[in-house]
């Protein structure tokens, strides 16, 4: 090791008198006042002598006298630091040329400024005196002051010339060597210095060459002897010369290999004016990690900050060394990324990236993809002996990462780089990924890809599993029942817990198909299966109900949906209402009327009220109790106004009152079933029946004149109108997509407000939205949403959410969300509506109403785990927004347990985040890393996770950690500009910190 040392003991002259030469006589007898002022100066008595001077340079007539009068007044001047002193020695010499006392003018000012220290000016007056008009001694004076002025002026090399000049005498031939050898010295000459040093002879002198002979035997490599000279100079040296002499006697023995008994001289070293740099922290590093106490050689060198040259990387090497020794993973991964980014040592850097790429595949990464740093390897070091492992760790990465799709693209174009049994996993996992986030079409071509590699049984068996469920999905039943068909004759689904789910999804395949006979036989297998779990046995109970329901197996259909009600599932209303209507269809009607009456006490919140009531109507009706009848239709159409069966109640109250032959009331009903809900098929039917009314009492005019007001209504065009709608309609029913547009599109134009205008318009929407033409479908999901109750009211707000939500327009979509969140039957439409209520309100920042909707979702039946994590973390965030972090916390908590992809790796920051604030920056560090390994593709979380593991490394006093990190997330998250702006910040506040005691430390930069 080498190192620079600028410690400079100056030593002190002596005072170097100015001698002046004895008077002529004629001052002694011829002028006593110039005598007198002589004496005065003599004694130092400047001012006084001074004054005298000028009056006697002022009344004398004597030349010479007057010449040394101004001369000795100019010096008294100078010695009392007048101002202007220096323009009067200038007048002397400019007015007195002839004087005597010119040359000693230039040397006297000159040495009185140098005795002073005021080395500039000595040398100023220096540069004016005449050499060859100086005697010898003034002339050896002038050499060594003048040397030793242009040294302390920092010019060296001329300093020298003047100095050589003096090296020989007696007087000052130590001294000039002294500064000749420290000359030397600082220009790193450690032989010429070496050479002048043992050539002086003063012992005053040699007190102070211990200090420099020991550095410069430490410099020259002769370790013992600057180990024994520095130990010799300890006992006799300042504070300053201590500190440096520990640093040369620590170094020498680090040289020597002698680790041990180097650090406590190395610890005792204060650095330079109380900083140390990064060489000393490395020294202290070294020496304890040499010695195995990894714990002591971590602190010194995570104290290295910014370190950009060869000790720094083989110190960064060591530091993580170290780590790995302690099993402290991640702070090693970044140690050695670091060493592996210098290229002063190709060894380290090649052997620092090896381990930083498998560190990365072992813990994660989140500065860069886990394959990139694989990838990375072996493109720098091709055909290299680790080139199969790194390999088979580039494809494990991939999965680990859970970045299948990279995965699939890798081994697709490097078919070498696995099996065929892992890319048959790799595209199966992708296939659950993209299944799970609701994209059935992408899961559905992977899990096809999975089977064509078909290798494992296992794999195969899975994938065709989860294409059945996918195909399912996307409403193609056919395909999903040919695939669970497959899925259930291989022979390794039955040891696959997939395979107790294959009768009940089979019966769905079937029931969707409208074989409810063999959909029957399916249910039954999953009501009598152990396996099944209660809320799916449950559900099979239901289905089984309907299956035999739809087929007029009345009774069996009651005996299921008694068992269904027993088991107080999600469904249990549907089940009770259900079982109503076995009773009807039995000819029971006061069961079914006593049934119906229980409902409506029991389930006050079912979506199905409003079906009851209708029911309940009618079979009063049936019953021949009139009354009772239209009084539940008044309930009906007075609680739920916009149920599709409000028009349907208020028409059946005025076919009441027509069959009951009260026309006058009749026509009153039938008329606020056209003015209410105009347009929909219970108003036709109302026009219809209000005709018969009209028609009976003779009054066609009066149905004349009604009808001509109504715009929905073209009498006259009635036959064409039901030609054009049945033409189109043959052709949609066909499958004939684009001739069904062109008739339902003619029929609009023709018939904009017709008779089946409403059902024209969603047909249009159905076929518009399955061309993917979606602006187009919402214009016409829009008059039917807009129409009022109907038949397909609900299910036209669920398309027109649907699209407004896709384009991400929820000012649009809330009024409908909240529309069918009021009179959806679908229990799943509703959470669709609550969920999404929930997101357009977070998007408004009313964070009140965020809660509220999220706390309704998570109250709903039946939803699945990414709805809840979606509720839950709109509850994090707005607790988040309005500084509720107690709630916040808790809610993180919840979507960490369920959520998948983004949302969990925001529930993963988030769970650093708050154990950071609670000060546990162990386990923060544990959660980043969690995130950083299993969250690698959601790289916005992935940087503000590393800057809450920086703040909890500096927290734990690991400085180098916590500045690399930061500099890491400068470096590589450019794109996110919040980020990169935070981690300057917390950069620039901990090098202000460090730079306090380590002086490579450059605060600013």
């Amino acid at each position: 090791m080498s190192r620079k040392n600028f410690l400079l003991v100056p030593i002190f002259l002596g005072t170097i008198s100015i001698l002046f030469a004895q008077e002529t006589e004629i001052y002694s007898h011829d002028n006593k006042a110039f005598q007198d002022a002589l004496a005065l100066y003599n004694d130092q008595q400047y001012q006084a002598a001074q004054t005298i001077f000028e009056k006697v340079k002022a009344s004398t007539t004597d030349g010479e006298i007057e010449a040394n009068s101004a001369y000795y007044s100019a010096n008294a001047a100078i010695r009392l630091n007048q101002r202007g002193a220096d323009k009067m020695m200038e007048d002397f010499v400019a007015r007195y040329p002839t004087s005597t006392k010119r040359n000693s003018a230039f040397l006297d000012v000159a040495d009185y400024y140098f005795e002073t220290g005021k080395y500039p000016y000595s040398l100023k007056w220096y540069k004016k005196v005449d050499q060859s008009a100086m005697s010898y001694a003034d002339q050896e004076r002038f050499n060594f002051n003048n040397g030793y002025a242009l040294y302390a002026s920092r010019r060296p090399k001329v300093a020298e010339r003047y100095l050589s000049r003096v090296s020989t005498s007696q007087k000052y031939g130590s001294q000039a060597k002294y500064y000749l050898g420290y000359i030397a010295y600082e220009q790193d000459d450690y032989d010429q210095a070496s050479t002048r040093f043992d050539q002086i002879t003063d012992p005053s002198l040699n007190e102070k060459l211990s200090y420099y002979q020991a550095d410069l035997n430490f410099k020259q490599g002769n370790f013992e002897e600057a180990i024994a000279m520095a130990k010799k100079q300890l006992p006799k040296s300042d504070r300053r010369e201590v500190s440096e002499l520990n640093k040369i006697i620590g170094e020498s023995y680090f040289n020597l290999n002698q680790y041990e008994e180097a650090l406590p001289y190395l610890k005792k070293y204060r650095g330079r004016r109380g900083k140390l740099s990064n060489t000393d922290y490395y020294l202290m590093g070294y020496s304890h990690y040499k010695q195995g106490d990894f714990e002591g050689a971590i602190q010194q060198f995570n104290k290295i900050i910014g370190g950009t040259n060869s000790v720094s990387q083989n110190a960064y090497y060591h530091l993580a060394e170290c780590y790995l020794k302690l099993d402290k993973k991640s702070e090693a991964l970044n140690a050695f990324r670091n060493a592996s980014q210098m290229d002063f040592s190709p060894e380290i850097e090649k052997d620092a990236l090896l381990n930083y790429a498998r560190l990365s595949y072992e813990i994660g990464n989140a500065y860069e993809p886990v394959p990139q740093v694989m990838s990375s390897y072996l493109e720098k070091y091709p055909k290299d002996e680790h080139q199969q492992e790194i390999q088979e760790l580039l494809v494990d990465s991939y999965i680990t990462s859970k970045n299948f799709e990279g995965a699939m693209e890798l081994l697709e174009k490097n078919k070498g780089y696995a099996s065929k049994e892992t890319y048959q996993k790799v595209a199966f996992y992708r296939g659950v990924e993209l299944f799970m986030d609701g994209d059935y079409e992408g899961a559905l071509e992977r899990f096809s890809k999975s089977i064509k590699s078909a290798d494992n049984p296992v794999f195969e068996a899975r994938a065709q599993y989860w294409r059945a469920e996918s195909n399912y999905r996307l409403n193609r039943f056919e395909e999903a029942l040919s695939d669970f068909t497959l899925f259930q004759r291989n022979t390794a689904a039955k040891a696959l817990p997939e395979y107790q789910e294959l009768d009940y999804n089979l019966g769905y395949c079937y029931f969707k198909l409208k074989d409810y006979a063999t959909a029957i036989s399916y249910f039954k297998n999953a009501t009598a299966s152990d396996a099944s779990g209660e809320e799916r046995a449950n559900d099979s109970y239901v289905r089984l109900g309907d299956s035999y329901f739809v087929t007029s197996k009345y009774n069996s259909a009651l005996s299921a949906y008694n068992e269904a009600s027993k088991m107080n599932g999600p469904e249990r209303d549907y089940a009770a209402f259900q079982k109503t209507l076995c009773h009807g269809f039995l000819g029971k009607n006061a069961t079914k009327i006593d049934g119906l009456n229980q409902f409506l006490t029991r389930y006050p919140k079912s979506s199905l009220r409003d079906d009851a009531f209708f029911e309940l109507g009618n079979s009063y009706i049936k019953s021949n109790n009139e009354t009772q009848g239209l009084q539940t239709y008044d309930r009906l159409i007075s609680e739920y106004s916009r149920s599709k069966f409000a028009p349907r109640a208020m028409l059946r109250q005025g076919l009441v009152h027509y069959n009951a032959s009260r026309n006058d009331q009749a026509l009153a009903k039938l008329k606020m079933v056209v003015q209410k809900y105009p347009n929909t098929q219970e108003a036709k039917q109302a026009v219809a029946t209000a005709k018969l009314v009209y028609v009976d009492e003779g009054r066609v005019s009066e149905y004349a004149a009604w009808v001509r007001n109504l715009d929905f209504v073209e009498v006259t065009d009635t036959e064409l109108d039901n030609a054009s709608f049945e033409s189109a309609n043959r052709k949609f029913a066909e499958g004939k997509t684009d001739a069904a547009i062109r008739g339902f599109e003619d029929y609009l134009k023709q018939f904009p407000t017709g008779i089946h205008s409403l059902q024209v318009n969603f047909n249009l929407a159905q076929l518009y939205f399955g061309k993917d033409q979606k602006d187009r479908a919402l214009e016409k999901y829009l008059v039917v949403a807009n129409s009022g109750s109907g038949e397909h009211t609900e299910q036209s707000l669920t398309r027109v959410c649907e699209i407004y939500i896709g384009k991400q327009d929820y000012p649009s979509a809330i009024p409908y969300l909240e529309q069918l969140e009021g009179m959806a039957e679908i229990v799943q439409n509703r959470t669709f509506a609550q969920s999404n209520l929930m997101k357009g309100y977070y998007g408004q920042r009313n964070y009140d109403k965020v809660i509220s909707y999220a706390e309704k979702v998570l109250n709903a039946p039946k939803i699945d785990n990414r709805i809840k994590s979606d509720a839950q973390i709109m509850i994090a965030r707005s607790a988040i927004a309005t500084n509720d972090e107690r709630l916040a916390e808790t809610a993180y908590q919840e979507v960490q347990k369920i959520a998948t992809g983004e949302l969990a790796a925001e529930a993963w920051y988030y769970d650093g985040y708050f154990k950071n604030k609670n000060q546990d920056f162990e386990a923060s560090n544990a959660s980043v890393q969690k995130l950083a390994k299993d969250y690698s593709a959601y790289k916005e979380w992935g940087g503000k996770g590393l800057i809450i593991m920086a703040k909890n490394f500096y927290a734990l006093e690991d400085a180098f950690q916590a500045t690399y990190i930061l500099e890491s997330v400068i470096a590589n998250f450019s794109e996110y500009d919040e980020i990169v702006a935070e981690a300057r910040g917390e950069l620039a506040l901990i090098k202000s910190r460090e730079a306090q005691h380590n002086s490579s430390v450059d605060p600013g930069n």
